[in-house]
């Protein structure tokens, strides 16, 4: 699919550069720009939670315990 984007002239001046270099289209260093860009994104979305409680004081089965006991006393 074909898009139409604005890029600063400062970036297609850069991105021209890479592709000189690379003897690549300057379309290709964009594409793996995007797709750089998509595949650090959903990194960064799967590991949301990850360390999400390394504050707490204690241990995640402790505070398990503590909460299921929470459960039981309201019974």
């Amino acid at each position: 699919m074909k898009v139409r984007i604005d890029i600063p002239d400062d970036h297609l001046q850069a991105i021209d550069h890479i592709a000189a270099a690379q003897q690549r289209p300057p379309e290709a260093i964009i594409q793996d720009a995007v797709a750089t860009y998509l595949a650090e994104h959903r990194r960064h979305a799967s590991h949301a939670g990850f360390g999400l409680w390394g504050d707490l004081e204690m241990d995640g089965v402790e505070y398990q315990r503590k909460l299921r006991e929470e459960w039981d006393n309201r019974a």
